[in-house]
């Protein structure tokens, strides 16, 4: 068996730990019934996300922190949700923010 030695293989196992942690907090959600229904999740990621352009790490980051895969953002750019710039970063697009406004309008 090796150890970890370097530095890198420290950020690694870091990383590694961190994914797993987060795992079994949506796993524990999930058993106690506390994620909320996938509207919302995709209502709050566009709402946190606003006029801001992400990265693709900042952009997995979000959907995680959410409750949604990070692969959704590839469907999301297809249904016209989400936009990559050519400074390569990642934006929320009009269409959005439609379904936004239509979303929080009473009625």
């Amino acid at each position: 068996m090796q150890y970890v030695s370097t530095v890198e293989n420290r950020t690694e196992v870091a990383a590694a730990l961190r994914q797993i942690a987060r795992g079994f907090e949506a796993l524990a959600d999930a058993v106690a019934g506390e994620t909320p229904p996938e509207g919302e999740r995709e209502y709050a990621v566009l709402r946190e996300w606003s006029g801001r352009g992400l990265t693709r790490a900042e952009a997995s980051a979000l959907f995680r922190k959410h409750g949604l895969a990070p692969q959704a953002a590839g469907g999301w750019v297809r249904a016209d949700w989400i936009e990559v710039r050519p400074d390569g970063l990642r934006y929320v697009t009009e269409e959005s923010r439609r379904w936004m406004a239509e979303r929080a309008a009473p009625g």
